[in-house]
């Protein structure tokens, strides 16, 4: 395969319901997934929809699906299975034991789309955080590979396994991290007070990922952020100021766009980020009515800004 060449893959998602609407909604999903893996280059060159109440412990499809999927992906030269969720460390492990392929589920392809965005100190610092925590709470159920004991000088002590060690090596950087991200949260409170002071009135842009965020910005303040027809253009929290025909000074800021089971991890990591939308005096919240799914993404906004405590 030639270096540029996208790798393929099978998407594989769950329909809870049999109605018209699940249909719809299942759709959908995958149609969002195989938008997220494309930026990833991925090509989806076939789809699994396993239509079932609640997702498998072991498998999360169910493991008779799960073969199906494996004998397709033999028959279309797959060499990813991609899985509309976050696995577990125990999920992963048990369907590599049966399809022996690359695994990747949508919080991966999510960390993966957000690094290669990340353009800033702090934008990279923030998908570095959010990438070790992930791979923390994924140390557990590696198998024999991390369970090799041995020592070294400044590396690990007598007895202390591999597991142990890269437990302890990523706790040491996260924890360099968060005093990094402290020193931005406090650098942003006082911009937010200069602005306070100076008595303009702070207006966060929200919206769905793609959603035309940073295009309404640019036309309303004739700015120039970097805007394109992609997901997660925007990682890091841009300010322009507005002025209204009436002579009314307002600060418009462009935030990091919000998605269906955006991963944990991202969110906490952004925390300082999005602080800008929960310290806003106003939220506005862009919206394209052209895509089918507007009205669910609308949903999915408001549920995040309740998280955020930034709900009216």
């Amino acid at each position: 395969m030639k270096a540029n060449e996208p790798k393929r893959a099978i998407l594989a998602t769950i329909q809870s319901g049999t109605d018209l609407l699940a249909d719809i909604r299942s759709e959908r999903s995958l149609t969002e997934l195989e938008s997220l893996a494309s930026e990833c280059n991925i090509e989806a060159v076939g789809t699994i929809i396993q239509k079932r109440d609640a997702p498998d412990r072991s498998y999360w499809l169910g493991k008779g699906k799960l073969v199906e999927m494996v004998e397709m992906a033999k028959l279309l030269e797959v060499e990813i299975l991609v899985f509309d969720t976050e696995l577990s460390p125990t999920q992963v492990k048990r369907i590599e034991d049966i399809a022996s392929l690359e695994i990747v589920d949508r919080s991966l392809i999510i960390f993966e789309i957000f690094a290669r965005r990340a353009k800033t100190d702090e934008g990279k610092i923030q998908v570095e955080l959010a990438q070790l925590r992930y791979r923390l709470t994924r140390l557990t159920g590696r198998g024999e590979e991390l369970s090799r004991l041995g020592g070294g000088i400044g590396t690990r002590g007598p007895g202390e396994t591999q597991l142990e060690t890269d437990r302890r090596h990523i706790l040491r950087r996260i924890s360099l991290l968060k005093r990094e991200m402290e020193r931005i949260s406090t650098r942003r409170a006082r911009t937010r007070e200069q602005r306070s002071s100076r008595e303009i009135a702070t207006v966060a842009v929200v919206g769905y990922t793609n959603s035309g965020k940073s295009t309404i910005v640019n036309l309303l303040c004739d700015a120039e952020i970097e805007a394109e027809d992609r997901l997660f253009m925007t990682l890091d929290p841009t300010a322009r100021r507005l002025v209204t025909e009436h002579g009314l000074s307002l600060i418009l800021v462009d935030t990091v766009g919000f998605i269906r089971d955006l991963p944990r991890h991202l969110l906490d990591a952004f925390a300082a980020t999005l602080e800008e939308v929960s310290e806003a005096d106003y939220i506005m919240q862009i919206t394209d009515i052209s895509d089918p799914d507007y009205e669910q993404q609308i949903k999915i906004v408001e549920q995040q800004l309740v998280k955020l405590g930034s709900a009216a």
